[in-house]
């Protein structure tokens, strides 16, 4: 099932739940009830929950955005420092330099074509990948330099290698979900509570507050779900891609 399609549910499903339960409460009240005499202090107890419940949901976005972000900053910086290693070997013999560009790109269209998908559905990276950047390290690493020419490309080589290895783990750190499941059940049981305050200020059955409390909870419906997506940066709708990789490696994505 699509996310978008799942969103659209969600929205529609809160919209129809505040309806269905505000038209049985109305069939269900006294005839003496006056939706009008609501106690200030319930108005007051249901501005502050709002309130609070809008922070909490605004610094769960901002927390996943800034994951998200991350994620795709890592991307970017793994395939900048592989690209810097596939440019600055030209100054090793043509025996040398090819195979290390080789042994990249093996690297790169693994990572591309096999390793993210494992990243989407499992959450994790794959020990083929490690290992072809190991291939990667050992090319470099073990070549002797012949002149000072070489020696001079030989050190910055080494620190490319040393942030695309670290860019891998940092990816490999952020395929899983950013928000734990206790922030998860806060979330969820907050938005009850703020929805179920609208009943508590005893909202009639016109048609300007129904379409209120059902585009309130169609809102906060949306809001969960943008958090739901962004939390699990490789894997879901807005999801951080290959894209990096594949412009600075072209024929990876053949």
């Amino acid at each position: 099932m699509s996310d978008w399609l799942v969103l659209v549910l969600a929205m529609l499903g809160a919209c129809a739940v505040v309806v269905v339960i505000t038209l049985l409460r109305h069939r269900t009240a006294s005839e003496d009830e006056d939706p009008s005499e609501t106690p200030d202090v319930i108005e007051y107890m249901t501005m502050w929950i709002g309130v609070i419940y809008a922070i909490v949901l605004g610094l769960a976005i901002a927390g996943v955005w800034e994951a998200r972000n991350a994620a795709q900053d890592y991307v970017q910086t793994e395939a900048q420092a592989l690209h810097e290693i596939s440019e600055r070997v030209r100054v090793y013999p043509p025996d040398v330099r090819d195979g290390i560009r080789a042994d990249l790109d093996a690297y790169v269209t693994y990572v591309v074509h096999s390793e993210w998908r494992t990243m989407a559905h499992e959450e994790r990276v794959t020990d083929r990948g490690t290992e072809l950047l190991r291939q990667v390290r050992a090319d470099v690493t073990d070549y002797r330099p012949k002149n000072d020419f070489e020696a001079q490309a030989y050190q910055p080589l080494l620190d490319q290698l040393a942030t695309a290895d670290q860019a891998r783990n940092a990816r490999a750190d952020s395929t899983g979900a950013t928000m734990p499941s206790v922030v998860w059940w806060g979330l969820l049981t907050g938005a009850l509570i703020t929805i179920g305050m609208v009943f508590a200020l005893q909202i009639r059955r016109t048609g300007r507050e129904l379409v209120l409390a059902g585009l309130f909870s169609a809102t906060i419906a949306f809001m969960l779900f943008l958090i739901w997506d962004f939390d699990a940066p490789y894997s879901r709708g807005i999801a951080v891609t290959a894209e990096p990789f594949l412009s600075l490696f072209p024929g990876a994505g053949g």
